[in-house]
């Protein structure tokens, strides 16, 4: 009734926003471009690699040394959770695309830009919503786990203070309110999907 898990709710969603909108812009163009340049990609794949089992919650003391107690650190975190299902699933999707393809789009003289725009992404676009999907349930876990650790607001912050304080009432409708978002984050994508595929 207070009102303060909706706060803490909108602080949550603000930090994955921002984290994960950095991801997708980051991650898709990249993606596109390694599947596009086998050798770069060769010379990057063992960092990747390395670095994508690494869970993002083992990222908070490197995010706490870094950018302190406060909202980029959660940015970091979250940036980290959903880069890699983002940035695997639309190399996935880029490195799939038949080679004749290729071969008519230089046949018919295609410009890289458009190549890339209408070929390429195109072609990529249901394993890039795979990853979206994934991604942003990752985010959604990430910054709840960041903020149980070194939030000073957010759902995980507020379901912290409610544990210390021994409230399980308040720790349980934290838990509800995360299942629900997270469900409202899949529906909006769901969404998406089907605007911008409607031709699959």
């Amino acid at each position: 009734r207070s009102g303060e898990i909706i706060l803490d709710s909108l602080a949550s969603i603000q930090r994955v926003s921002i984290g994960f909108i950095l991801a997708v812009i980051i991650s898709v163009p990249l993606a596109l471009f390694l599947a596009n340049n086998k050798i770069i990609y060769t010379l990057m794949n063992p960092i990747v690699e390395i670095l994508r089992p690494i869970p993002p919650i083992a990222w908070i003391p490197i995010a706490i040394i870094f950018f302190g107690l406060g909202d980029f650190s959660s940015y970091f975190i979250v940036f980290i959770g959903s880069f890699f299902p983002i940035f695997s699933n639309t190399y996935l999707g880029a490195s799939s695309l038949p080679l004749m393809y290729r071969h008519v789009s230089e046949t018919f003289e295609i410009s890289t830009i458009d190549y890339f725009r209408k070929i390429l992404l195109k072609f990529s676009l249901p394993y890039i919503f795979t990853g979206l999907k994934v991604g942003i349930g990752m985010a959604w876990m990430s910054v709840i786990a960041s903020e149980l650790v070194s939030g000073r607001s957010g759902i995980g912050y507020y379901i912290q203070i409610n544990r210390l304080l021994l409230n399980l009432d308040n720790v349980i409708v934290g838990m509800i309110f995360i299942g629900f978002i997270g469900y409202i984050f899949n529906i909006i994508f769901t969404k998406l999907e089907s605007h911008f595929m409607h031709w699959n």
